[in-house]
């Protein structure tokens, strides 16, 4: 994936229906104010993948690694060890 195309404010302001042909092509713009990023015309599939990722990172998925060092350094002996306490099955 290429980085997107930047533009000062101005530049894109006389260029939008260009801007705008180029997001229906699936190409990215970042327009800048003062040579910083202000806002970014996207393709409005790449908008829709944004706002899905965005609801699945708010649910369950969102909790996902936060186990992490539960089980201590060893996983397996952990385990093992909760086997052997419950007894065969």
């Amino acid at each position: 994936m290429s980085s997107p195309t930047r533009y000062g404010l101005e530049q894109a302001r006389i260029q939008l229906p260009h801007i705008v042909s180029e997001a229906q092509a699936g190409v990215s713009s970042v327009i800048t104010r003062h040579g910083k990023p202000y806002a970014a015309v996207v393709p409005v599939q790449d908008l829709q993948k944004l706002r899905v990722a965005a609801r699945r990172s708010q649910g369950v998925l969102a909790l996902r690694g936060s186990g992490r060092g539960l089980w201590g350094a060893d996983v397996g002996k952990a385990v093992a060890s909760l086997r052997d306490e419950w007894g065969p099955a």
